[in-house]
């Protein structure tokens, strides 16, 4: 009885933490895009499936289901190593549910110590257990670079060895055990003497692994014939040698010293308690641990197959996006090999790495409240990305990785964080997908601007101009920066700047152009210099330093400052507006 409401409580715990979950996805989104609810993404989700299902596309899923959730084609491509150490996880845990746990949902009548299903039994968890040491040594062993760990891998290991292991050594425990033996011999055996008791309990101490205080010394031949005759009338129905089970027996014969100590303290009561609940916990824990991927991650993939922008509908890409979210298993492997990871090096920020900006895009989508600090590290981390499109095309579970980090950038927007970067070349390729921003592109573009004029402020008191040293170091510029106190204002690079030449009146729009930049910066101006719109719009070509008669290094005076402006502005501590719609 106390069984069944352990396995009740953990399968409403269960199925109450998947619909919850699964109601997230129609709830939650990185930042509203159009006036709709629950049941309209409700009912567009359902819409997709039919048409999908009915359509040519349902057999692109069918080959995405073989090829990429069946047979992971997808981690293969990538590594090798990690393939193997999947399949043992996934298809060795599979199996084991299927033959053992859920025994008698499927087989009429279940006989777990017959063959093929002992051998089988362990055959299933020595996959899994081979599949943790991989794992476990890719992890800790490997010296994967910037791979991190976190407190949900360490559970989702342990948990998994725990399953396993109290299993083998509960099956071991009961192949000595002397209790658990006359219990069976009790209900299912008919020996009518004494004698014939003692003669089937020698013979499963000779050949069955039996560890019996009442079976000493050596075993006469004729005895073990006798037994053996009387196990083939009671028992070989119901047991194979349990050699078969080859790692359970391993432990049976590993712990033999100590089997009676054991029995009498009960251990395979208490052993299969410690497994029962080992399962039940791991399953009613499981829609909010890493587990909860077995469910997402192939999901993830159908979706991906046949979703993209432009022909999806918005809820149906929004909902889809929450499913990825839970569908990362953390495994690392955009982040190995990112482009821009090797920037945490200098920078401690950890949303610059892609595995980490997973979690933090899970609370921007709650709508939970963020500190001033979190959102502009979280948006650091989305505008060092390259958009060189390497962590979506690795993503063992398909996550369309570029698409969240869009996503999220527009969402810290409306949330009204300042990143002065937007006004930059750094933004091409927000330029490049202005097209999917229904409204409100040129919103950041003004902010930041607005934040850069309003954080500097040209000085109202009488200009007092500089010379000699103080001159050099009015600016916190570096040496080559500091050319521009030998700029005479020619305007070769001017003349040579191709962002100038694209205007009709390129002092309107820049502000400044770069040799009054470098003359501002010579008079001590830095107020007016960081204000002026060159700095963003520069190109970085380097032909205004290339010609520059004087040697003035131009394009890195205009970089230094840009930077200047960038540092400045991280210390600004506003308060962020909520969110908005534009």
């Amino acid at each position: 009885m106390s069984f069944l409401v352990a396995l009740f409580i953990s399968l409403a715990l269960f199925l109450g933490g998947v619909l919850y979950k699964v109601s997230r996805w129609f709830k939650r989104t990185l930042y509203p895009t159009a006036e709709e609810g629950p049941g309209v993404r409700l009912s567009a989700a359902l819409r997709g499936l039919v048409s999908t299902l009915l359509s040519l596309q349902g057999l692109r899923l069918l080959k995405v289901f073989a090829l990429d959730v069946l047979l992971q084609m997808r981690v293969l491509r990538e590594d090798p190593y990690r393939w193997v150490m999947h399949l043992c996880l996934y298809w060795g845990f599979l199996l084991l549910l299927v033959t053992h746990a859920v025994r008698g949902l499927l087989f009429e009548e279940y006989i777990p110590t017959l063959n093929p299903l002992l051998f089988l039994r362990d055959l299933f968890a020595a996959a899994v257990l081979l599949g943790v040491a991989l794992a476990v040594y890719r992890r800790w062993g490997m010296g994967v670079p910037r791979l991190v760990s976190n407190s949900m891998d360490l559970y989702a290991i342990v948990a998994v060895a725990l399953i396993i292991a109290s299993g083998l050594f509960l099956e071991g425990v009961k192949i000595t055990s002397r209790s658990v033996y006359l219990r069976m011999v009790q209900e299912y055996a008919d020996l009518s003497t004494p004698e014939e008791e003692r003669a089937l309990e020698a013979y499963w101490v000779a050949k069955f692994g039996l560890v019996s205080p009442a079976v000493k010394g050596p075993i006469e031949e004729g005895f073990l014939r006798m037994g053996e005759e009387l196990h083939e009338m009671s028992c070989a129905g119901c047991h194979s040698r349990p050699r078969w089970a080859f790692l359970g027996y391993g432990v049976a014969r590993a712990i033999k010293p100590v089997a009676l100590p054991l029995d009498r303290a009960g251990a395979a009561e208490g052993l299969w308690w410690v497994h029962v609940l080992a399962c039940l916990v791991a399953l009613a824990f499981l829609p909010f641990s890493k587990f909860f991927h077995l469910l997402t991650a192939p999901l993830c993939l159908l979706c991906n197959a046949v979703m993209e922008r432009g022909r999806s509908s918005p809820a149906n890409l929004a909902t889809k996006r929450m499913i990825e979210l839970d569908a990362c298993t953390h495994c690392g492997t955009c982040t190995v090999r990112c482009s821009a990871a090797p920037v945490v090096e200098v920078m401690p920020n950890s949303d610059v790495l892609p595995s980490e900006k997973i979690a933090s895009l899970k609370v921007l989508a709650s709508g939970k409240e963020l500190s001033r600090r979190r959102l502009e590290e979280l948006l650091e981390g989305i505008y060092l990305c390259t958009n060189c499109y390497r962590c979506t095309v690795v993503c063992p579970v398909g996550i369309d990785l570029q698409d969240l980090w869009f996503e999220a950038r527009e969402a810290l927007f409306r949330r009204g964080v300042v990143e002065v970067s937007v006004l930059s070349p750094l933004s091409f390729f927000r330029g490049l997908m202005r097209a999917e921003i229904e409204e409100g592109y040129e919103v950041p573009l003004a902010g930041a601007k607005e934040a850069i004029a309003a954080r500097f402020q040209p000085a109202e008191e009488p200009l007092q101009v500089p010379t000699g040293a103080e001159l050099q170091g009015r600016l916190d510029l570096s040496a080559d920066a500091r050319t521009f106190h030998v700029c005479f204002s020619c305007q070769t690079c001017s003349n040579a700047c191709p962002v100038v030449a694209n205007y009709d009146d390129p002092e309107g729009a820049l502000g400044l152009l770069p040799h009054q930049i470098m003359r501002a910066c010579a008079l001590g101006l830095r107020e007016l210099a960081f204000r002026a719109e060159m700095l963003w719009r520069c190109l970085t070509c380097y032909q205004c330093q290339e010609l520059c008669p004087q040697g003035v290094r131009v394009a890195d005076v205009l970089y230094e400052l840009k930077t200047l402006v960038v540092e400045s502005m991280k210390g600004k501590e506003d308060e962020v507006r909520p969110l908005r719609r534009l």
